[in-house]
């Protein structure tokens, strides 16, 4: 690092420009804030009003360098558009609406000006799309890996809480998309890098899917605002892992048609040219965020409803919660136990 602040390819760092220098920029960038935000970026902290009769829905997610994310097949835009979309997936899953975000920077020594505005690119262009308002945060110095902390504050009227424990025995499973984009669009990348996309549509899709998931936001909240679901989780660490999740916390078993998984077919063609099971790779594959969700019979009309005001969201029945707590898939006539999802540890 040089006395000007510059790194070896003449790019300014964060080092020279200043922590109070840098949130003003940051400060600087974003839009005029909603009412109900009464103090906002410059103080200690956010005051904001909470919505009148609902509740509060509280989440945080930290994407850590090396981790969650490869900076060389990952663009700073990508990985700020990504931590919000976590976290307001999270929100989705308990029925709720994503309103507030506050975002934490661990920057490491020769972290540049310019990724710092990358971040916040991706980061503000899902929150202008989702109208959830940046109201603070904190910026710190890292001495190991970039780490992305984002926390989202959401509402959610009472009664209309979804939870992972309100399957039963009976209710009819779905989920949300298709399964298997990102792990497929992942293992693309680190194949071939960064630098340019697949010539497959399909395949470019996963790519876009892994760089820059979608969260069901909004079916999210229609779910809850319903009732058309009894149960909800999202699939970050795998559809077979929300399915374990969810009948553990609903004290029932699953039984899951294999035949019936949404795997998307740019993933199916990739998992079939490495030698992999389609199925096997598409309901363990983590980052899809997509939502698992339990719908009782008499629910099914409200999820009609949902269906067709999902905007071409495309939402799969894949099976049933059952009183035996034994989790199965059958494929072809067998039962088959369902593969593990993503671990931490």
């Amino acid at each position: 690092m040089n006395s000007r602040g510059d790194g070896p390819d003449g790019a300014s760092l964060v080092a020279g420009l200043g922590e109070r220098a840098l949130i003003e920029r940051i400060r600087l960038r974003l839009p005029q804030p909603p009412p109900s935000l009464v103090v906002g970026v410059g103080d200690d902290a956010a005051v904001a009003a909470g919505d009148r009769g609902a509740l509060q829905v509280l989440t945080t997610d930290a994407l850590v360098e090396g981790v969650h994310f490869d900076r060389r097949i990952a663009s700073p835009a990508d990985v700020g558009y990504r931590a919000l979309a976590v976290n307001v997936s999270d929100v989705a899953a308990m029925g709720g609406t994503s309103r507030f975000a506050l975002l934490s920077l661990m920057l490491p020594d020769g972290t540049s000006v310019a990724e710092v505005d990358g971040l916040l690119d991706g980061l503000l262009e899902l929150a202008d799309a989702l109208r959830v308002t940046l109201a603070g945060g904190n910026i710190t110095r890292s001495p190991g890996p970039l780490v992305v902390d984002v926390t989202v504050l959401g509402s959610v009227k009472p009664r209309k809480i979804l939870a992972r424990s309100g399957g039963h025995a009976g209710d009819s499973l779905y989920v949300t998309g298709a399964v298997g984009a990102a792990a497929a669009g992942l293992g693309w990348l680190r194949q071939h890098g960064g630098g340019r996309a697949p010539e497959d549509p399909a395949l470019a899709e996963c790519v876009a899917r892994y760089r820059r998931p979608e969260p069901r936001a909004r079916i999210g909240a229609m779910l809850g605002r319903t009732k058309a679901a009894q149960a909800c989780m999202d699939t970050s660490d795998g559809l077979a892992d929300a399915i374990r999740q969810i009948c553990e916390a609903s004290g029932t078993g699953a039984t899951i048609d294999a035949s019936a998984l949404p795997v998307h077919p740019g993933a199916r063609r990739w998992f079939e040219g490495q030698g992999q099971d389609p199925i096997a790779e598409g309901i363990g594959a983590s980052d899809d965020y997509e939502l698992l969700f339990s719908v009782s019979r008499r629910s099914r009309g409200r999820l009609r409803g949902i269906m067709r005001e999902s905007r071409g969201i495309r939402i799969t029945r894949i099976g049933e919660l059952t009183s035996d707590r034994t989790v199965r898939q059958t494929a072809a006539g067998r039962a088959e136990t369902l593969p593990a999802g993503f671990a931490h540890f």
